[in-house]
């Protein structure tokens, strides 16, 4: 469900970090852009499900290194379907990492 992984991103976002998060995002709304073909979906579908599934190879509760094999699966996703990340896209990411993690 697309709106429940938004949800668990968002609720992760702090943990994992700005750079995480952001790529998380552009592969989020890539996802929903229309000209997105079918392969790439499921290579982000993928690297999404293994960033807010609990069952990572490093946990995500260590200090320093938790989200460090999340980041590589989603650095690996982004490359493959890097064409179809577009300047709105990256706009939207950036807008929405700044509302996480600039909150006054």
């Amino acid at each position: 469900n697309h709106v429940s992984t938004f949800k668990k991103m968002s609720n992760i976002a702090l943990k994992a970090g700005q750079t995480t998060i952001e790529k998380a995002l552009q592969l989020y709304y890539a996802a929903h852009h229309p000209d997105t073909p079918a392969w790439a979906r499921r290579v982000i579908y993928g690297a999404l499900a293994y960033l807010v599934l609990p069952v990572d190879a490093i946990p995500d509760f260590l200090p320093a290194l938790g989200f460090t094999d999340d980041l590589a699966v989603i650095t690996s996703a982004l490359t493959a379907i890097a064409a179809y990340i577009t300047p709105e896209i990256k706009a939207k990411s950036t807008a929405k990492v700044e509302q996480w993690f600039n909150k006054s």
